[in-house]
């Protein structure tokens, strides 16, 4: 990942923190956000995995093999389904969204043994507790877990022309 890569990104989780709830200071401000967009929540579409964070104080995150930089792990929403590809495994099932809450119905795994497993580990862990999703500038999404702390930090997959 490249200097300015990881600055975006971290540039992205401080936006992200601060608008979906985790600034107390502007959480009038995210609440006043958020009740302008509640009904506009749109997820459709491909996104990138950049992050599967545990705990923002201990900085319990798994990121993606950057290793295997050709391989991009995405989740994709479409006609009320999922389906994330990891550099080894997919998971797929139905979700249903109700303004800024979203719910990740139970779904299927593939079982492939791989080296590096961090990343099935985690979306296991985390995705029967995912509760919410934020939207920041069409092109970052933070999907919050019912668990403080826990959230998935997605980009927006752009397409190639």
């Amino acid at each position: 990942m490249t200097r300015k890569s990881i600055l975006s990104v971290a540039t992205a989780l401080t936006i992200l923190t601060a608008s979906c709830g985790g600034n107390k200071e502007n959480k009038e401000t995210a609440d006043n956000q958020r009740q302008e967009t509640v009904a506009n929540v749109d997820v459709r579409g491909q996104w990138y995995l950049e992050n599967i964070v545990f705990s923002d104080s201990d900085y319990v995150r798994v990121r993606p093999d950057e290793r295997l930089s050709s391989i991009h792990q995405y989740i994709v929403f479409e006609d009320n389904t999922y389906f994330i590809k990891t550099n080894c495994n997919t998971i797929s099932g139905t979700y249903t969204i109700k303004g800024d809450s979203i719910f990740l119905g139970d779904g299927v795994m593939t079982e492939m043994a791989c080296d590096n497993m961090a990343v099935e580990d985690a979306l296991r862990r985390i995705l029967p507790n995912i509760a919410t999703v934020c939207i920041q500038n069409d092109s970052i999404t933070r999907l919050d877990s019912r668990n403080p702390s826990e959230y998935i930090v997605l980009r927006k997959a752009t397409e190639k022309k």
